[in-house]
């Protein structure tokens, strides 16, 4: 999801009024919805349905990276804004950030000059605070983007070649400051590949970008880009993360990367809730068609899913749920449940052994409650003017609590080849 949210909002609400009438249908021919045959909603969110409490997870004591998503909003704070939300990840115990290293900022003009500035500032705070940096590096400026593809930085780069020379240059000169986890473009499965998904041209993207990367940076940690949770649907430039995950692997790209990444937005369920249609948390690995089985039929069984994005909006067009009561315009979630999603999320993540991270997103709303029209602008734990919902203390307590369950002195590490460097 990130923070470009630019396509298709009102008819992401068409498809959530849809799948509310599916869970209210299937309500009344059920009977009584219980917890645990409960409908699923698409992973954006749009269906809502009555939601258990929540529920004890027991841990393992696996160590995985535990963050917070912020988008592209860090490299434009002032000092004293990118400080805040810094300090906001290690009050929090959470010890990575997942940002957004985007070449249209960084190389705007075909000039062959790089304002590595912008990202400068972001790795050196975070280093400053020891906070590893998950860098996803995605769209392209004006320059450089296929022809007839319009204003978008979502569209794909008419040279792959060229975002690959890009990505090659960010490792040469970050990974010497201790970033090595590189995450290539951000929902290749939805229209954030304009205008709409392509399996073989993100796999080619992906294949010069990942030696690029590698030949820069030997501890080079890579992800493919995070797909995000929704079903084929052609009319919006939906292709389900399964689907497009197999497109994928046919062409080898599981075979290029040391994780995919997925993002398992669950509300209006709580993500550990068990359904009988399948929550975008159970379809990394229990439901009929997952990711972990695509990934074992086609040879990388152990490859971990990284969820490098998951949360809940506070606000948007329609009505909020309380994970209990809900209706065809519910959207999003009160500040209370939202809350029990941010306590929820760190035990039902830890709980998957496929799953080898997981991030909140995001750390503060890009809206004010006058903007309603658009529910993507109000995931954070603090709303635009910095005052903190209580999704951020329980964001805490999740986080420190799953970190006192590792052993003593052990704390969220890093993937194998990069956690000796940090």
């Amino acid at each position: 999801m990130g923070m470009r949210i630019r396509f298709g909002e009102r008819q992401r609400l068409a498809v959530a009024a849809i799948a509310f009438t599916v869970s209210l249908l299937a309500t009344v021919a059920g009977g009584l919805l219980r917890p645990s045959d409960a409908p699923a909603e698409p992973a954006d969110g749009g269906a809502a349905a009555t939601a258990a409490a929540p529920q004890a997870v027991k841990v393992d004591p696996r160590v995985i990276p535990v963050g917070i998503a912020y988008g592209d909003t860090l490299t434009w704070k002032s000092d004293k804004d990118l400080a805040a939300g810094l300090d906001d990840a290690v009050n929090t115990g959470s010890q990575w950030i997942r940002v957004d290293l985007s070449w249209n900022n960084i190389q705007p003009e075909n000039n062959g000059r790089y304002e590595w500035h912008r990202f400068d500032r972001v790795v050196d705070a975070a280093n400053a605070r020891n906070l590893k940096v998950l860098a996803t590096i995605a769209y392209t400026p004006a320059w450089a983007r296929k022809s007839g593809c319009g204003s978008d930085p979502s569209c794909p780069p008419a040279k792959p070649e060229q975002f690959a020379a890009f990505a090659k240059a960010a490792a040469q000169r970050y990974a010497p400051k201790g970033v090595h986890t590189w995450e290539v473009w951000n929902e290749p499965n939805l229209p954030f590949w304009a205008p709409k998904p392509d399996p073989a041209g993100y796999t080619k993207l992906l294949d010069v970008t990942s030696k690029a990367l590698r030949a820069a940076d030997s501890k080079a940690f890579l992800l493919l880009g995070g797909l995000g949770a929704v079903g084929t649907d052609p009319s919006l430039g939906y292709v389900s993360q399964t689907e497009f995950l197999e497109a994928v692997c046919k062409l080898g790209a599981n075979r290029m990367v040391d994780a995919i990444s997925y993002h398992p937005y669950t509300y209006p369920y709580l993500p550990s809730a068990k359904t009988s249609f399948g929550t975008a948390m159970e379809q990394i690995s229990s439901t009929k068609d997952n990711l972990v089985g695509v990934l074992a039929a086609n040879g990388t069984p152990d490859l971990p899913v990284w969820l490098t994005e998951t949360g809940a909006p506070t606000n948007g067009p329609g009505t909020a749920t309380d994970g209990k009561n809900f209706g065809s315009e519910t959207t999003h979630v009160t500040e209370e449940y939202q809350a029990q999603i941010a306590a929820d999320t760190v035990p039902a993540a830890v709980a998957n052994p496929h799953v080898g991270a997981v991030f909140w997103f995001a750390d503060q709303d890009t809206g004010r409650d006058k903007d309603k029209q658009r529910r993507s602008l109000f995931y954070g734990l603090r709303h635009y003017d910095g005052r903190a919902k209580p999704a951020l203390e329980a964001w805490k307590g999740a986080v420190t609590a799953y970190e006192r369950t590792l052993a003593p002195a052990s704390a969220p590490a890093g993937p194998p080849s990069t956690s000796a460097a940090g």
